[in-house]
């Protein structure tokens, strides 16, 4: 990837988004970490900083569009310009389907699906202007295959597939890409959190029979941000041990 490409990444404190930022930075990028939290982003730029990397925090909602215009503004008032952006931040609120509330069902659309098409729509005023742009959307093994209790969550990651295919189309002949990742089941915090007989059954549902690392969503990402996939637009990029194929 080539150096001091601008990254701006949503979710960017903690696990998968932590990652990305992290191996992103690692790699010669600089960052801009978006996350609610003022704490956990201000330590996730420490984190960058102390690799040598330069880095910015800036705490915003991705469902608010004053915030997303501000976060896309402060990057290029402060850097220039956007080259990447990775739509990683996601919340779940899982239940069945005749137990959903609507505010549940309503909270997990506006963060996983909306706030990626308001940065996105933010992000490509200057990646259209400059003809350059790498948008990278974190999406789920099951937005294509669903699962149980999860239709919210399901319905935002099958519609975020079906945006990055949209704007792929619109903004290919920008040479700005638009991807997708599809995770499979991830070794995080929530995961950490599962009896160790849990996870032993969601590892019989792989065939490479493990979960898989933020690292390894992380590797995904940095292939399509880098210049060797320029000619890569409209894809899903399957994460996730075999599970889905």
């Amino acid at each position: 990837m080539s150096k001091d490409k601008i990254a701006v990444i949503t979710g960017a404190s903690r696990g998968i988004g932590r990652s990305i930022a992290l191996s992103l930075a690692s790699r010669g990028a600089v960052i801009v970490a978006v996350d609610m939290d003022q704490a956990s982003t201000d330590a996730v730029v420490a984190e960058i900083t102390a690799l040598g990397a330069k880095a910015l925090g800036v705490v915003g909602n991705v469902t608010v569009t004053q915030d997303v215009e501000r976060m896309m503004s402060v990057a290029v008032e402060t850097f220039g310009r956007v080259d990447i952006l990775v739509n990683n931040a996601g919340i779940t609120r899982d239940g069945l389907l005749v137990r959903m509330k609507d505010e549940d069902w309503d909270a997990v659309l506006s963060v996983n699906l909306k706030g990626a098409f308001l940065c996105t729509r933010a992000a490509s005023k200057f990646m259209t202007k400059q003809r350059y742009g790498r948008v990278i959307n974190i999406a789920s093994i099951v937005g294509q295959m669903g699962n149980a209790g999860q239709a919210n969550y399901c319905a935002s990651k099958a519609g975020l597939i079906g945006l990055t295919k949209s704007n792929a189309r619109e903004l290919a002949k920008r040479n700005v890409t638009v991807n997708a990742v599809a995770p499979g089941f991830i070794a995080t915090a929530m995961t950490d959190a599962l009896s160790d007989k849990v996870k032993a059954e969601l590892a019989a549902q792989i065939p490479m029979e493990r979960l898989g690392s933020s690292d390894d969503i992380a590797n995904a990402v940095i292939f399509l941000a880098s210049e060797q996939s320029g000619y890569i637009t409209g894809q899903v990029i399957g994460v996730n041990g075999g599970m889905y194929m």
